[in-house]
């Protein structure tokens, strides 16, 4: 293509000043430097753009064409030049965020709320599927944030830690678990676990709790969403495990008790997932100070 910016740019710049003289000087060029230009593209075309003969230029049908085109083109350049620049210091860009945690989507709304009024020009988008692999999608910016409690060691990835959790189970107040002080893998062998429909390699119930200790409950029962698991499990229809946080005002009602997995119960970290390269991207930061103020 021989048509470049520059080129609309000087002769939208002789139309607006009506002489190669003053246009040269607006563009921060010799008038022999600019004469060069507009000659190339009338060679290159075999048209003339001006006729030199008036006072001031007046623009041919074919050069009236090129800064129609000039009008239309040239403020959108100028708007994405200046947002290059707000993205390449981090004052502006795209923040696409996938959350392999089920439940931290209520606790992601009100953080979000208070970073698009920080952040306006920031392009936001939630990825709640999680099927896909989440590190790769990173790193090939499909996503440009990951919510995961499970880290991983990669030098394209930094792992940014947001707050710590405690896995629970909670039960309804009158089933037999609830006079138990901690519960023990054993103890759901003859139970329904009620889960999030999420790979088991990506929960701790799974991986740090009944597969150490080689045991299976007796049915598994899954659910997208936290109220239903919490209906289901205050109606004695199973049990399941949940982070602390996401308990506390589902207990208030009476009707659910929690106790710890193991003795000395466990915990776990949630993490903001994100490129080494943007780590330091004021967008990125700003988001995670919030993640990390809005811990529940």
């Amino acid at each position: 293509m021989f048509i470049e910016i520059r080129h609309l740019r000087s002769l939208q710049a002789i139309e607006q000043s009506g002489s190669l003289a003053r246009a040269a000087e607006t563009l921060h060029l010799t008038q022999s430097a600019l004469s060069h230009q507009i000659k190339a593209l009338e060679n290159y075309f075999d048209t003339a753009l001006f006729l030199r003969s008036t006072k001031p230029l007046k623009l041919t049908h074919a050069g009236q064409k090129l800064v129609d085109v000039a009008h239309q083109v040239l403020p959108d350049i100028t708007t994405l030049e200046a947002d290059l620049h707000r993205m390449a210091k981090g004052e502006a860009g795209r923040l696409h965020i996938a959350i392999e945690c089920h439940a931290c989507f209520e606790w992601l709304l009100p953080v979000l709320d208070s970073y698009r009024q920080q952040w306006p020009e920031v392009e936001v988008d939630i990825r709640i599927d999680v099927s896909f692999n989440p590190i790769p999608a990173i790193q090939k910016g499909e996503i440009d944030l990951l919510i995961s409690s499970d880290p991983v060691a990669n030098p394209d990835i930094v792992f940014k830690p947001l707050f710590t959790y405690a896995p629970l189970l909670v039960a309804a107040a009158g089933h037999p678990l609830a006079g138990k002080k901690f519960i023990e893998p054993a103890d759901l062998a003859d139970q329904t676990l009620i889960t999030y429909p999420v790979k088991r390699e990506r929960l701790d119930i799974f991986t740090r709790f009944l597969q150490p200790a080689g045991i299976e409950p007796a049915t598994i029962r899954q659910s997208e969403l936290t109220a239903v698991i919490l209906l289901l499990v205050a109606s004695q229809r199973g049990v399941a495990v949940l982070p602390d946080w996401v308990l506390r005002e589902s207990l208030q009602k009476n009707s659910l008790i929690t106790r710890p997995l193991g003795k000395n119960g466990m915990s776990g970290q949630l993490y903001a997932a994100v490129r080494s390269s943007d780590q330091h991207a004021r967008f990125i930061t700003d988001f995670i100070a919030l993640a990390q103020q809005g811990n529940p």
